[in-house]
């Protein structure tokens, strides 16, 4: 029998909608029940392709006896933390303070007035492995909210109490070289033999080599360049890249790159394109520029509705089991290419009669030499044969952010590739934002089967800012940039603190939970606050506006007393913190024919602050043709005719 999220959107409610569990989506009809009825809330937060969000639903929240004790004694609650971030975030927060670590399946036991007084991650239905069972757990907190409620309701006082005078920053602290204490926590953390950082499991973090990449670029730093390489060449030739149909995995389970958790996310796929089009741009080495190319593939051909729109991720597990839709016996491999083919590609792509996973194959090329072996026929056969063999699940929601970020990647790779099929699918992408998930000024997280959400978060506006700067990067269009303009006034309107700096993550004054958290830190994907840093830059320098400036100076000066504990953890801030600092290169073109505008923008560069001007006494046409002004360090150079 179908519970209350049988008429919600997300694939992830959807997901959870036949349970036993008689499930409320995050709604007040669900609090007011639960202080009605005098029972505690049980929120439960996760996403559609978290694996262990499927463990726990398959052993307890498809459990009849489980379902029992949930439906009796508590209001049991589910949310999408990829469509409520806010939720997610403050809860995050709890489930931090109270046990030191967080993630997901999310399990926080709150009032009917949205205050926690007990969070964890999974658990087991028993106890095992030193962690309580969750009936277990389920009937002991039923016990204490019973007969202990004090106790718990001082819980939860604490923790409120804790997170709402929490601060990070101290202003005392002098934070000049932010960008030097971030390279060198990143090369004392540095694995020297595999690449990446820290030891297992390993997390792609792209904005952290984007980072490396603009500082070695910057100040001609080697070490930076060096980690920032070694570490997307191995990412490339391990398991963590998909061989068979391209793109990456969510992270390494292991310290060399080769076994990853097998779910892929938009946000990473699109981090990384953009990382490895920087990687090329530096090194001039085509495995980069194909490393990006072979993502952009994997995203177009299976992560693109027909209107341009992206989908959010595909599944780890498939027929209920983590990596089997990505792995091969050998035997197969010659079933499948032939005998002589078949062990020439076991051999380059380690392929084993023993396996290297589990007893099964993650094609990888971490033992071969040779990465540019051409296996293009066997590869579109291997493709083929896997996708009849068995299925992913695809979560198909549009996120704004998510979409946002991806479309500013494609016309990143645009400018290094130069080929118009990626800054299309970014216009298109564009186009499927502002008409699916922006109505009337007013963006919306999320969008699936022809309805948006009612919500929405300061990640929204940023990356989708982001996007149209870098869109007008790609164009020179100034409808994009005006649009960006509109979007950033927007956003500071809605979201700025005014009083303290930085942004809120939701709209001020329209917070439902106990707090309003600024995200500054950039994890999995970059914070909106180091986003906003990076537009208002961008803006300022493309413009020319001082209010841009004054605003950026604010959220660097915001920013950098949060970065000066961990500076490493805000790469994306110490990104925008550069290009302020080391201005791009400044061209402004007057043209003698719009013909030249298409050259133009085959030639144009990964990072500049390009404007057209017509023709006047200040920029006029030399030589009766196409004009060039640029300025560099400071300095302009006389009008030429190419550049």
């Amino acid at each position: 029998m179908s519970n209350k999220l049988k008429n919600e959107n997300s694939p992830y409610l959807l997901q959870h909608s036949e349970n036993p569990v008689d499930w409320y989506p995050w709604n007040q009809e669900a609090f007011d029940k639960a202080r009605e009825e005098d029972k505690p809330v049980f929120l439960s937060i996760g996403y559609s392709t978290c694996h262990w969000c499927h463990v726990m639903a398959h052993e307890s929240f498809e459990d009849e006896e489980t379902a029992q004790i949930l439906n009796k004694y508590f209001v049991p609650v589910k949310v999408d933390r990829e469509e409520r971030p806010d939720i997610d975030s403050v809860y995050m927060s709890v489930c931090q303070a109270f046990t030191g670590n967080g993630g997901w399946p999310m399990s926080i036991f709150m009032t009917w007035d949205k205050k926690p007084f007990f969070a964890g991650t999974y658990f087991p239905p028993r106890g095992r492995y030193g962690m309580p069972g969750f009936t277990d757990l389920l009937i002991t907190v039923k016990d204490k909210w019973t007969n202990s409620r004090p106790e718990l309701l001082n819980s939860a006082r604490q923790v409120i109490s804790h997170l709402k005078n929490y601060k990070t920053a101290n202003p005392d602290i002098e934070n000049d070289n932010l960008e030097e204490m971030a390279l060198s926590l990143f090369a004392g953390n540095f694995d020297k033999k595999y690449g990446g950082f820290g030891t297992a499991p390993k997390f792609p973090a792209a904005h952290n080599i984007l980072f490396l990449l603009l500082y070695s670029w910057y100040y001609n730093n080697k070490n930076a360049q060096d980690m920032a390489l070694k570490t997307l060449c191995n990412m490339r030739k391990g398991g963590i890249f998909d061989h068979i149909g391209y793109g990456f995995s969510r992270y390494s389970t292991d310290q060399y790159f080769l076994v990853p958790h097998f779910e892929k996310m938009l946000y990473d796929n699109a981090l990384l394109v953009m990382a490895y089009s920087a990687a090329y741009c530096v090194s001039r080495d085509n495995l980069y520029l194909d490393t990006a190319r072979k993502t952009a593939k994997y995203i177009l051909r299976e992560m693109v509705s027909e209107d341009g729109g992206f989908y959010s991720a595909q599944d780890a597990d498939s027929e209920g089991m983590e990596g089997k839709f990505y792995t091969f016996t050998l035997d197969e491999i010659i079933k499948v290419l032939g005998k002589h083919k078949g062990i020439l590609f076991a051999k380059t792509y380690n392929i084993t009669v023993n396996g290297n996973f589990e007893g099964v194959n993650i094609p990888n090329l971490l033992e071969s030499r040779d990465i540019d072996s051409d296996f293009s026929e066997e590869i579109k056969t291997l493709y083929n044969y896997r996708k009849k063999r068995t299925k992913l699940h695809l979560d198909d929601k549009h996120l704004a952010s998510w979409n946002s970020i991806m479309a500013a990647a494609l016309s990143m790779l645009y400018r290094v590739s130069h080929k118009n099929k990626y800054l299309e699918a970014a216009r298109k992408a564009q186009v499927f934002i502002e008409e699916n998930l922006c109505k009337d000024s007013q963006m919306y997280t999320s969008f699936r089967n022809g309805k948006h959400s009612g919500n929405v978060f300061l990640d929204d506006y940023a990356f989708y800012i982001m996007a149209l700067i870098e869109i007008y990067n790609s164009t020179l269009e100034t409808g994009y940039l005006d649009k960006a303009e509109y979007f950033c006034n927007e956003t500071v309107k809605r979201f700025a603190d005014n009083e303290n700096g930085g942004y809120f993550l939701s709209e001020t004054g329209n917070s439902e939970l106990f707090i309003n958290p600024k995200e500054t830190y950039d994890g999995a994907m970059p914070s909106g606050n180091s986003v906003m840093a990076y537009n208002l830059i961008r803006l300022y320098q493309l413009t020319e506006k001082e209010n841009y400036n004054k605003l950026a100076e604010k959220q660097i000066k915001f920013m950098s007393l949060k970065a000066g504990d961990y500076p490493s953890g805000y790469s994306m801030f110490l990104i925008a913190k550069m290009i302020y600092e080391n201005p791009p290169v400044h061209i402004t073109i007057v043209l003698k024919s719009k013909k030249d505008l298409q050259e133009i923008k085959e030639k144009l560069p990964f990072l500049a602050n390009i404007k057209i001007e017509e023709e006047s006494k200040e920029y006029h046409i030399v030589n009766n043709r196409t004009t060039y002004y640029i300025c560099k360090n400071h300095v302009c150079q006389p009008p030429v005719n190419k550049f």
